[in-house]
Parts: structure tokens; sequence; C-alpha cells
């Protein structure tokens, strides 16, 4: 199958580097020298350094040659970008005839509070065959090879069926789902439960403390999915309940890892630059604090995340007004 990939970062090269074995792929990335280094070297040295591009694997800065690639109607486009790239990527798209798209990119549109299906939709109406890949995945791993899940959200079940063909392989596997609302919203929230976690973490609060987290995050994770037309059994999967452990948990984790030095008493200027990649958690918890707000729906570890990022709310102070609220029934909704 012909596939082309837009977006050059880690998790994009990853998914290129292992689909290059079975397919006849094209990673397109717009930084013109990095490209060319990359395709010299045979490395993304910036994004995935140590992981070696397989030879078969074609990588340009030429658009238009990475989506005359996938001219059949059996191709696959894959989107590797940031949702903040999303928009950009996809007015590139327009008059250009696409099969079939599939995004990777995880959270909210800063500005409209948009999912990535309602930015594609937007941009390029709703003829095109389209979903969203989602699930626990460290770009590190996959290009390793190791055992990954997914899972393809779309409305669509013939581009569900084409992207488990397609993807379905080795350690990969794939599962499909039509809630693509749920597998968006547990994508992007997890995120931001993750820089909490983080900060748990690296204050010493303990396992107890980081179980109870994940625990009342993927409650407040599937309060704002319901409300927006999510189904709660979504979120009791991949993309809801195992992309918020490994993201909390897992030392790869870029929005743990911005937890772990707020906790330090970093100031987040510092934070990003020291990361060097994209904490999509950090964009999108303003914007999950404001819709929810809009809507009703209560969000407290959300909430205080956004404090300690934008309003310079001290990370123990935010930790306490968490503990002192007052007790209450469990439920997810």
């Amino acid at each position: 199958m012909n596939i082309t990939i837009l977006g050059a970062g880690a998790w994009g090269t990853a998914l290129a580097i292992l689909l290059a074995k079975r397919h006849d792929v094209v990673l397109w990335g717009r930084n013109e020298q990095a490209m060319q280094h990359a395709k010299a070297h045979r490395e993304n040295t910036p994004y995935l350094p140590g992981f070696v591009l397989p030879a078969a694997l074609t990588v340009t800065s030429d658009f238009t040659q990475a989506i005359a690639h996938i001219h059949h109607t059996q191709s696959l486009l894959i989107v590797a970008s940031s949702v903040s790239g999303l928009r950009a990527l996809s007015e590139r798209l327009r008059g250009h005839s696409i099969p079939n798209i599939v995004w990777l990119c995880k959270g909210l549109e800063e500005n409209t509070r948009l999912l990535p299906h309602q930015i594609v939709k937007e941009v390029l109406g709703d003829t095109i065959s389209s979903g969203a890949l989602s699930g626990p995945s460290f770009a590190q791993e996959v290009a390793r090879g190791l055992p990954c899940g997914l899972t393809i959200a779309s409305k669509d079940t013939a581009l569900c069926d084409l992207v488990v063909a397609a993807l379905h392989a080795d350690n990969l596997r794939i599962y499909s789902s039509d809630d693509v609302i749920g597998v968006e919203i547990g994508g992007a929230v997890k995120n931001i439960l993750a820089i909490a976690t983080g900060i748990a973490d690296g204050l010493q609060l303990g396992l107890n403390a980081r179980a109870a987290l994940i625990t009342r995050g993927l409650a407040e994770i599937t309060r704002l999915g319901v409300a927006l037309g999510g189904r709660t059994e979504t979120f009791m999967g991949l993309s809801g309940v195992g992309d918020l452990i490994l993201t909390c948990t897992g030392d790869l984790s870029r929005n743990r890892r911005v937890g772990l030095a707020l906790a330090q008493g970093k100031q987040l200027d510092t934070i990003i630059a020291e990361l060097g990649h994209v904490a999509e958690g950090v964009r999108c918890a303003k914007t999950v604090r404001d819709l929810s707000a809009e809507i009703g729906i209560d969000m407290p570890i959300a909430n205080a995340v956004a404090g300690a990022l934008f309003e310079g709310h001290p990370v123990k102070t935010i930790v306490s007004e968490l503990l002192a609220r007052e007790a209450r029934d469990e439920k997810l909704q």
C-alpha cells in the first residue's frame, strides 16, 4: 500500500520506520535542511536519534511529491503534526485528491476549542474518508518494534478496515471504534492529567496518591467526553485508560516531565526550552479548563494544572486544595 506521513517528528518517524517494512512509505517534513540531513544520514537526529531510517523509506520535503504518492483509492495519508499544525496542513491539502486521511495528534485547538476531526471537517469538508488513530504509544518503543495497541476511530467502517489492513501486523495491534469524539477527548485530556501526576511524583506524594490521581483523572475525562457526545465505554479502552496510564507513569512521557519540573520550582518557559519537544498537555490545559467551565463540567484536577501552568499557583498549594475538597460519591460521570 502507498502511505504518506506528513510530519517528521518522533511519532511520525517511528511509524514510518515500522510501516516501511511492509508498505511503500513517504515521510514528509517541512524543514528542507533537516529532511536532506535525514535522507543523507538515514537518521532523524533532532526527533528520533539512534534509529536507522530504512533504505526503502522515502524522505522528502517536497509536499507535491508526498501527496502525489497517495493517488490510489487504497492509499493512506497519515497526518503526524501537532494539533496546532493540523489546520495549516489541512489547508495545504485543499485542491488535492485525498482518498483517505487519519491523524495522530491529540488535543484541542487553542482558539477554537475544536477537536482534530472538527478542524479537518471545517477545512476539507466531510467527503473524505477520515479518522483518528490514537492510543498508548511512545515513539521510541514503536520504532524498536515493541508491542503496541492503537485504536482507529471513524464513522467510516471502510476506512477502519483499510487502516487495520495496513497497520495490524507483527507487534502492532489495531482496534476499531466509531466513537471519534470519545477517542479524541481521551487522547487530549490524558496529557493534562500526566502533568498532574508528574507534579505529585515530583513532590514525592507516593504511589497511593498517583493511583488516586489517575483514577479521578479518568473520571474527569469521562465526564467531559460524555458531555461532548462520547461514550463511557470508550474511556475504558486503549485511547482512554490505556493512554492515561502510559502517559502518567512512563518515563518517556513529555507531559509527565513537565509536572516533575514544576514540582522542582522551574518556570514554564524554562521547562519548555529544556524539553525541546511539544508537550500537548501544556497547550491543552487552558482550553480544557475554559471549555469545561462553559458547559458546566467539574474538572478540578485539570483546572489545578492550568492554574499551576498559567497563573503561577504554587504546586503545593493546589495539591492542598485538591485534598481539601469535600467528600462525594465515587462515579465516573
